[in-house]
């Protein structure tokens, strides 16, 4: 009989590897991509002070990649929302490819509907016939980036064009001759210049600096007019620490780097578009193209949103307005029929709710410590503080099966103004937890509150509270209470040393003896008529010990229902017993 090799096996650490089974996936037909190695990078060490420049493409790549395109009013709609929220570049279309994109154009134009302080920026291939159109498209206008491309990378020079890299730059300079040529067509017109090598990560570095200056000789730019090479991640095939190098490794090799705007407008294919760009920008990058809520071609562009917040929440300014974010999202799913998804970063209905119990005793406890003014915010689980997104507190905690006693007490305080005893939250939970486990969902506060009236304020309690008079002597209180019991009504007096004492003597005559072991109060709202509310833990016979709340204008009568709805309790527990 064959033994089976018991060796231990060791990874590339020297660790004692798990132990695996191979994978049935083709992933033999797959290669690493990485161009170059880059041993003295620099961007490690670095940390942001500051946000990069921001430049929006929601209205052309993120619109090209709907399956209904945006009409002229989403389109209108989502611009000035862009305009709103600070952006100071917008790429508005592809205007000699598509006679709506033209159309639009000509409107911002003409309507005088682009402020003095934002530039359009118009995206066209190194076509002659394009780039004629696309000025043609501009005419009247007071500034504007003119966005010229052509894919540069080894594929594609290889399969679509069958051309080598001298016939992919010439394709690029004739562009940027052109455009030169027909900035006279423009007078009046300040015209910059954004030339991008498409399908960056695919190309060899060098070339990709070879072509990229090939294009400033013609254009010839100048630290104050400078040139926007903007290195497309068209398909995300770096992981963020190679774009990092690639990207660092262009700006030490670019010629005369302060003419330059080095950009980047990274593509979410592995999913990691977000970590790439902000690796990038320590490693030198100056702008970023992006989407809101990374709309964009296949798996998305770069989410600009998520970029911005990220540094909002380092304590850096992001030089854009989210502070209603409600309000950006509402527009960007009108303008492109697509949901955010309820876990997206920031925006999402879910990502200031907890649903685990830790966590939301963690955040109840940091939400009580912190209070309503704060110097800094530190609230455990909650990276910031949905209010400076205009969100409110009140989807933080939401119920289900796996929350515990901290988010139900975190709901009845914030929704309901009742601060339960840390028992009383324990006992209460389990009755939700109950209801919660045999519906399979979340409980909403006003279902709460339903479960809370029914245990411990039933309309059709066995015993209630009609009137009551105290009056005290000799160290001793009485009271004197008219209820209700079982239909009928009666009368009963009872002495202690203070008024609950006092009652719980008096529900004695009716068979009920409790002992009270803790008691709070507290006002639900401010004011001369404010409304009381009392909690009262009793323990009967066997160690067992329930809770009783009272509810009322007076706090002496709030304390009586208080122990009275603890008798109920232990009645209707006494009666399901026998």
């Amino acid at each position: 009989m064959s033994q089976t090799n018991t060796e231990p096996v060791y990874d590339r650490h020297g660790r004692l590897a798990l132990p695996c089974d191979p994978s049935p996936m083709a992933f033999s037909k797959y290669r690493s991509h990485v161009p170059l190695q880059l041993p003295d990078r620099t961007w490690p060490d670095q940390v942001f002070t500051e946000a990069p420049r921001w430049a929006s493409v929601d209205l052309r790549d993120g619109n090209q990649a709907l399956i209904d395109p945006m009409d002229p009013e989403r389109k209108l709609r989502l611009f000035e929302t862009l305009v709103d929220i600070g952006f100071k570049e917008i790429e508005v279309g592809f205007p000699a490819a598509s006679q709506p994109d033209y159309d639009f154009q000509r409107l911002l134009i003409e309507e005088d509907r682009i402020p003095d302080d934002v530039e359009i920026q118009v995206l066209v291939q190194c076509r002659p016939e394009l780039i004629e159109r696309t000025f043609e498209s501009l005419v009247g206008v007071r500034r504007a980036i003119v966005h010229f491309y052509n894919s540069v990378s080894t594929l594609q020079r290889r399969v679509v064009f069958g051309l080598d890299r001298d016939g992919i730059t010439e394709i690029a300079v004739n562009a940027a001759r052109l455009c030169r040529k027909l900035e006279a067509s423009l007078p009046g017109s300040e015209i910059r210049y954004e030339y991008s090598p498409e399908s960056f990560t695919g190309t060899e570095p060098e070339y990709a600096v070879e072509v990229c200056q090939a294009v400033m000789d013609v254009i010839e730019p100048t630290p104050e007019r400078p040139i926007i090479l903007n290195l497309p991640a068209t398909v995300e095939m770096y992981s963020p620490n190679v774009y990092a190098d690639v990207i660092e490794w262009f700006g030490r090799k670019i010629k005369d780097r302060r003419s330059v705007v080095l950009s980047l407008h990274p593509h979410n294919n592995r999913g990691t578009a977000a970590a790439a760009a902000e690796l990038a920008v320590l490693a030198g990058a100056d702008r970023v193209e992006g989407t809101l809520f990374g709309n964009g071609e296949r798996t998305g562009n770069v989410d600009v949103v998520t970029l911005s917040m990220n540094l909002f929440s380092q304590g850096i300014d992001p030089k854009l307005d989210f502070s209603d974010i409600e309000r950006v999202r509402r527009v960007a799913e009108f303008a492109t029929r697509l949901p955010v998804h309820p876990r997206h970063p920031y925006v999402g209905d879910l990502v200031y709710t907890a649903f685990s119990g830790s966590h939301q005793d963690a955040i109840k406890k940091g939400m009580a410590a912190i209070g309503d003014h704060y110097e800094q915010w530190e609230v455990p689980y909650l990276a910031i503080d949905p209010k400076h997104l205009g969100r409110t507190y009140e989807a933080i905690i939401r119920v289900n099966s796996q929350s515990g006693k901290g988010g139900v007490a975190y709901v009845m305080d914030t929704e309901h103004g009742l601060d339960l005893p840390r028992r009383l939250q324990i006992e209460f939970s389990k009755a939700v937890q109950s209801v919660t486990e045999d519906s399979g969902t979340e409980i909403l506060p006003a279902e709460m509150w339903e479960v809370f009236s029914a245990t411990y304020l039933p309309e059709d309690a066995g015993i209630r509270l009609l009137s009551s008079e105290m009056s005290t002597g000799d160290h001793r209180t009485t009271v004197v209470a008219q209820l209700v019991v079982d239909g009928q009504h009666a009368t009963v007096k009872g002495e202690g040393n203070g008024p609950i004492d006092a009652m719980v003597a008096g529900l004695a005559e009716l068979g009920v003896s409790v002992e009270v072991t803790d008691y709070s109060e507290h006002a639900l709202t401010a004011g001369s008529g404010a409304s009381a509310v009392a909690y009262v833990e009793v323990e009967v016979a066997g160690g067992r010990k329930l809770w009783g709340v009272g509810m009322d204008s007076s706090i002496l009568d709030a304390s009586l229902n208080a122990v009275i709805s603890a008798a109920n309790r232990v009645r209707e527990e006494t009666s399901a017993s026998s």
